[in-house]
């Protein structure tokens, strides 16, 4: 398996620079709220169980490197930290109820040392059950599919290692089938504008042995039925109590023509992607991003440079068009009312 994208060691905090894959494997090492806050707006770390780990490391980083003696000081700028944190992506939910929990401990503690000692032992424990709910998403959604049959499975951006710090939610499901000789290839769409799934999930397959296919965005339908695809597995950001899910833009597109062509539609994510204080996809926040990411690829415009574009990161499925969720507490059946 590859080297861990987020990384806790001493007294600093190592990444793998994703804006960069897949020309070059770039470490970078955070020492500031600023580079931490600049790693996730830059998507140099992306994915949303990812965040919520990167996240939890950085405050517990900022904890370890302040200076500050004086409990009540510390903790004022370590809350402070986790509001501009909370800031740098609205849509994914893992974010914020990881801030959530360091928020308790900041609040609670009552020794300095105890707030250090606890910050990294909960950041480490955010890190260390990811792996264990990859784990189940895998089992549990292999386990949808009838052994003794190789399956052809698209799936969008990236919902691996790299999005996980472990083997993932919908790779991990695609992992395990390969492991069981039930996987014939993986059929990979680019996930315009920032090709996640060209530089990422295509990188990512490769290092790891599995057949896979990287295809375009606009060629989804006519592949799907020119290549007889069994099923399609995707991740999710957050996910309404009525099953209405948001994941990178193009999953809609993807749903709808499962819809069409009467395949199953998998959305695959940690229980903790489930936000059960909104009732519908319409309350979940959908983030826009920088126009310039549309208009260029890479360091090449591909339009007028006084080109207007719209940017939407997020789209938003809803719950009937879903087969299954599949969760590490197990798998959801539609209707959905997934706050009982």
């Amino acid at each position: 398996m590859l080297n861990k994208p987020v990384e806790l060691y001493r007294d600093t905090l190592r990444i793998i620079d994703q804006s960069r894959l897949p020309d070059l494997m770039r470490y970078e090492y955070i020492y500031t709220l600023g580079e931490g806050v600049r790693a996730i707006t830059e998507l140099k770390v992306r994915g949303a169980p990812l965040i919520a780990i990167f996240a939890a490391y950085l405050v517990a980083l900022l904890a370890i490197r302040s200076r500050e003696k004086k409990l009540k000081r510390l903790k004022s700028r370590l809350l402070r930290a986790i509001q501009r944190i909370e800031n740098t992506r609205p849509t994914a939910v893992n974010l914020f109820k990881a801030m959530d929990e360091m928020r308790n401990i900041i609040q609670r503690a009552e020794k300095r040392d105890e707030l250090l000692k606890l910050l990294r032992e909960k950041a480490e424990e955010i890190d260390k059950k990811e792996a264990t709910n990859c784990e189940k998403i895998a089992e549990y959604g292999a386990g949808l599919f009838e052994e003794g049959k190789k399956y052809r499975i698209m799936t969008i951006c990236n919902t691996g290692y790299f999005a996980t710090n472990h083997i993932g939610t919908a790779l991990g499901i695609i992992y395990k089938l390969h492991e069981r000789g039930m996987l014939d290839r993986v059929y990979v769409p680019e996930t315009r504008p920032l090709l996640q799934g060209a530089r990422l999930t295509m990188w990512e397959l490769s290092q790891n042995s599995v057949p896979a296919i990287l295809i375009t965005d606009n060629s989804t339908g006519f592949v799907i039925e020119r290549e007889k695809i069994d099923a399609i597995i995707v991740g999710a950001d957050r996910i309404a109590r009525n099953g209405d899910t948001a994941n990178k833009i193009g999953t809609l597109n993807l749903a709808i023509l499962a819809s069409y062509f009467d395949i199953p539609f998998y959305v695959a994510a940690p229980f903790t992607s489930i936000d059960l204080t909104i009732s519908s996809g319409f309350e979940i926040p959908i983030e826009k991003r920088s126009e310039n990411e549309v208009k260029w690829i890479r360091k090449c415009l591909i339009t007028k440079e006084d080109a207007k574009a719209l940017n939407y990161a997020f789209d938003i499925t809803p719950g009937f068009l879903i087969t299954s969720i599949v969760t590490d507490r197990g798998v959801f059946k539609k209707p959905y009312n997934l706050g009982q």
